[in-house]
């Protein structure tokens, strides 16, 4: 990935962030059959490895987990808010219209190797934790033991659970730091009014970058 010094986020924290209020990844991985792509919930889990560890499950039917080996090189692509922005919006442009079309986006590309886990224990401590993440903010929060016993351990027997250990993390958060603060604030002040409030957010107090 291309990374000027100034959209490069290193901060742990910020990026662990994103993964975690953003966790639907593309999981990349290059098979015998080339490369491929599956957009998966993951859960991280900071506590473990150097970097951390992600967790997901994939359907029993599909050949991801058969055609990856223990150990593979992965990649795992974790995307915030994004979106369009007009040289229209920078006060700049009206005094030397030096200014052209762009997008911004918050990115954050996790490196590391794969493990596949056909394990049912696995796959229902995982299940449960996705379960009680994205459940929390309901009235009534749905629980696995809602559902018929036997039910379930037809779900559970139908996916298979992976696990990828974090060798590298690279964040590039692309939100106009390199813009003078007045045309920053303009684009800003633009995406709310278009209903971006995240992106416009996000630009308002991007994290620290490496410049």
């Amino acid at each position: 990935m291309y990374l000027p010094p100034h959209f490069a986020v290193t901060d742990p924290e910020a990026l662990h962030q994103l993964m975690q209020a953003h966790p639907l990844g593309a999981l990349i991985t290059c098979g015998e059959g080339g490369l491929d792509a599956n957009h998966l919930p993951f859960e991280f889990d900071g506590e473990q490895g150097a970097h951390g560890v992600l967790r997901a499950h994939v359907a029993r039917n599909n050949p991801l987990w058969q055609e990856v080996k223990d150990g593979d090189e992965v990649l795992v692509i974790f995307r915030a808010a994004e979106g369009y922005i007009s040289p229209s919006w920078y006060p700049g442009k009206q005094v030397h219209h030096q200014q052209v079309p762009t997008w911004n986006y918050a990115v954050v590309h996790a490196h590391g190797r794969i493990r596949v886990r056909d394990d049912a224990r696995f796959v229902r401590r995982l299940l449960a934790t996705l379960t009680r993440t994205h459940e929390a903010g309901e009235s009534i929060p749905w629980k696995m033991a809602d559902a018929p016993r036997d039910y379930l351990e037809t779900m559970v027997q139908a996916v298979v659970g992976i696990e990828i250990e974090i060798e590298r993390l690279v964040g590039k958060f692309k939100l106009g730091q390199n813009k003078e603060a007045a045309d920053r604030l303009g684009a800003a002040n633009a995406l709310q009014e278009r209903g971006q409030s995240a992106l416009a957010g996000a630009m308002l107090n991007p994290p620290p970058s490496q410049t």
